[in-house]
């Protein structure tokens, strides 16, 4: 009895220290990791599951490769030296390949120590090209040229999908006289359009005036030379019915005298 109590308590004794001498990390999805003993990196990149590591001596750490999108805010000046912030959401991901670099080369976020500051360099690099009120006009072409420079800057470290500008913020001053400056450009075009249909309306006129004045020219040489023309036209709206006056005069330099038929 004695003696088998001895070997239960040299079994547990003996899982003890095999629990000790142990340890065991959990890498999630999403995620890999490499194992550092006495701060000597492991060559070998691993995937998600359990890692089996002596304790204290050896550690795993990890990087998240999933792609995700986080946000920042810059001040930038424009051309015409106004202060104007941005405020940005990158959208990256970390390649697998590049985790060993990552774990042994950088410390703390990336998105923090690496992504962001050059974002933030690319965003001052372009808007100083840009008036401030061209800057919310531009917002397109310079999230494009942002983003072509920012990943250059960035090089393999991340891969970077998109860059948005997601707000623009102009001092209140700045944005009144924005405003202002538009209602005067709207008012302008108004001004210009009124004028401009004023001309073309007098233009219409005229060449209505000069048609109709065509129009009697040529009705009067007709008649002039065709002197039956007229009695033509007098045939053709005749409705039938017979005149109940008839005029009585030379035509020529006497007064013509309208007299009424009898009935």
């Amino acid at each position: 009895m004695q003696v088998l109590k001895d070997t239960m308590f040299l079994a547990l004794l003996l899982f003890s220290a095999f629990l000790t001498g142990c340890g065991c990390s959990t890498i999630q999805p999403g995620e890999r990791g490499i194992k550092i003993t006495m701060g000597e990196p492991e060559n070998t990149v691993r995937k998600e599951g359990l890692v089996w590591h002596a304790p204290f001596v050896t550690s795993v750490e990890t990087v998240n490769i999933k792609q995700r999108t986080e946000t920042g805010k810059t001040a930038c000046f424009s051309s015409d030296l106004q202060t104007v912030t941005l405020e940005i959401a990158v959208l990256y991901r970390l390649p697998e390949s590049q985790v060993f670099k990552i774990i042994t080369e950088y410390t703390g976020n990336i998105f923090e120590t690496i992504i962001l500051p050059n974002a933030q360099e690319a965003l001052k690099e372009h808007t100083a090209l840009y008036s401030a009120e061209n800057i919310t006009k531009k917002r397109e072409e310079i999230k494009t040229k942002t983003l072509e420079s920012l990943k250059k800057k960035v090089g393999n470290v991340a891969i970077i999908e998109d860059v948005i500008i997601k707000n623009i913020d102009l001092s209140d001053e700045l944005e009144k006289a924005i405003e202002q400056k538009m209602v005067q450009q709207q008012e302008a075009a108004k001004s210009q359009f009124t004028k401009e249909k004023a001309v073309i309306d007098a233009e219409t006129a005229l060449i209505v005036a000069e048609g109709e004045a065509k129009a009697i020219a040529v009705r009067g040489a007709a008649i002039k030379n065709n002197p039956g023309l007229i009695d033509l036209q007098i045939v053709e709206k005749w409705d039938g019915k017979t005149p109940q006056t008839v005029v009585v005069g030379s035509g020529q330099a006497g007064a013509n005298i309208l007299l009424p038929l009898a009935k």
